[in-house]
């Protein structure tokens, strides 16, 4: 008998010159399903009804500054092989524990939303009361993220997640029948470009790559043993990739919104417009759909905001670290009393969470850019810094800066 040939290797997925590990898909894939919520589902469905395929314009703008805002995070935090809110203490003493906190607080709050999200996909899935769908969800959550076996499971559970939400939302998205040709013209000539038009792009940058989402993912290869200089081009083409695929998702949910809008249905005096959408494209199989997408979104959102905030807490103490599954059970605990006692996510804190976003999207991102300025030589170990990048940086921060302004003012109708 002859030898027994070896078992082939195991293929993994390439991007260029870089072989995504199952660690590096993982965290591509936490960014992205981080940023794929209910307020993603429901902001972009909004949009679209409001803009029709002029949208399209948005959503490529709002791609091209998600790559500048994460190219440049991700680089830095990567290259330094250290969390945000501990370049941030190095750079301004105390200004980690108050990215920390604006973190936390914004995860606190959209956690509310997230759950609210679980309990209506699986109403909208089986008709299982939105109360009992939140609090399974909620158990579902803290088994994944608090079970030790179960952390090497995390990435799988986020790709199977993420890739499912695609494939569903493609399908609706054919069905629905959408002018392909017309959303690729106005991409690039819309039809109209007023404050409407600005406003939808600005609040999607924010829903993408505010708050705790940018962090998620790259914090996520931190933890794995992944960044380090050695390790730019898998850091930069994996940051990249999950703004793709985030965009990916909302072009696709996009689409079969459009196919809908286009077919002559009106969906802005709907209470849920996203769900009628997708009745609308599919009949009672479009709403069961809806009801599993808007689950994985939810799900997937809850263990993003929960792994992230806990990331921004866990290095100040050598306790915190130990204690970390208590303190990701404990938050996403106090979410759920919140939306139990509540009935649904209080709306002024949403409002108040969602401003503070757009604050703490330039305050991070101008930190990073000075490390990546001014403090190459100790934070980053010598790392030249490509001058380009600074460039689409700043270009990018400015842009932020401005939306960060109109939070505020947000920030302060909410107290008058």
């Amino acid at each position: 008998m002859g030898d027994i040939p070896p078992a082939p290797a195991k293929v993994r997925p390439r991007f260029g010159r870089v072989t995504l590990s199952s660690g590096l898909l993982g965290a591509l894939f936490l960014m992205a399903t981080s940023a794929v919520g209910p307020g993603f589902i429901t902001q972009t469905t909004t949009f679209t009804a409001q803009l029709g395929a002029t949208f399209a314009f948005a959503i490529l703008v709002s791609i091209l500054v998600d790559i500048a805002v994460q190219l440049n995070i991700w680089r830095v935090i990567g290259v330094a092989n250290m969390r945000a809110q501990d370049l941030a203490n190095k750079v301004v003493p105390g200004a980690g524990y108050l990215l920390a906190a604006l973190i936390v607080f914004g995860g606190l709050v959209f956690n509310v939303g997230n759950l609210a999200g679980t309990g209506l996909g699986l109403d909208a899935m089986t008709g299982l009361d939105t109360r009992w769908g939140a609090v399974l969800s909620a158990l579902l959550a803290v088994v994944i993220l608090g079970a030790k076996r179960l952390g090497a499971a995390l990435d799988r559970i986020l790709v199977v997640l993420g890739v499912g939400m695609i494939a569903l939302t493609l399908y609706v998205a054919v069905v629905s029948r959408p002018p392909v040709g017309e959303a690729l013209r106005q991409s690039v000539l819309p039809d109209h470009l007023g404050a409407d038009v600005f406003l939808a792009t600005v609040t999607i940058i924010g829903g993408t790559v505010g708050g705790y989402i940018t962090y998620a993912g790259v914090h996520r290869l931190v933890e794995l043993g992944k960044g380090g200089r050695e390790n730019v081009a898998a850091i930069t083409q994996t940051s990249v990739t999950g703004i793709v695929v985030t965009g990916v998702m909302r072009v696709l949910l996009f689409l079969a919104v459009l196919g809908v809008v286009a077919g002559g249905a009106s969906l802005l005096d709907s209470a849920n417009p996203a769900a009628e959408a997708f009745q609308q494209a599919a009949g009672d199989v479009g709403m069961r759909l809806f009801g599993v997408i808007m689950w994985a979104a939810a799900v997937s959102s809850v263990i993003g905001a929960s792994y992230t905030s806990i990331s921004f807490v866990s290095t100040f103490h050598p306790l915190l670290e130990k204690r970390r599954g208590t303190l990701v059970t404990a938050f996403i605990g106090v979410s759920l009393v919140i939306l139990l006692v509540s009935g649904q996510a209080p709306t002024t804190l949403l409002v108040l969470a969602g401003a503070l976003n757009g604050v703490i999207l330039p305050v991070g991102l101008g930190i990073m850019l000075y490390v990546a300025t001014r403090r190459s030589r100790d934070l980053l170990g010598g790392y030249r810094y490509p001058v380009w990048l600074l460039v689409i940086g700043w270009l990018a921060w400015a842009l932020t800066a401005y939306m960060a302004a109109n939070s505020l003012s947000g920030i302060a109708a909410l107290w008058q």
